[in-house]
């Protein structure tokens, strides 16, 4: 538990120290989720999974460019929708054929 402390402790003074570097773990943070979101929920719709593909391929370009105002913004649009999916869209085919 004391290891836990510490580092939280050491990550919070590390991001307190430089807001670019902040920024910049927020998006490779975002982006991250993204993948591990679109991962663990396998069969999403095609139509989804290729309007996300195209954000997330957006949001790297702005990283690659050191945009990271815009890698963030874009990233937390696709947050949010994968969230607004799991939570509308969790069990589909409920009705059962």
């Amino acid at each position: 538990m004391k290891g836990t402390a510490l580092s939280a402790l050491f990550a919070a003074a590390t991001l307190l120290a430089s807001p670019a570097f902040a920024a910049d773990d927020l998006c490779a943070a975002n982006l991250q989720k993204i993948n591990d979101s679109m991962t663990t929920a396998g069969a999403t719709s095609e139509g989804l999974d290729k309007a996300l593909t195209e954000h997330v391929d957006k949001a790297k370009a702005a990283q690659a460019a050191g945009d990271d105002k815009q890698c963030i913004a874009i990233t937390s649009k696709v947050l949010e929708r994968l969230e607004k999916t799991e939570k509308g869209g969790g069990s589909s085919g409920g009705s059962g054929a």
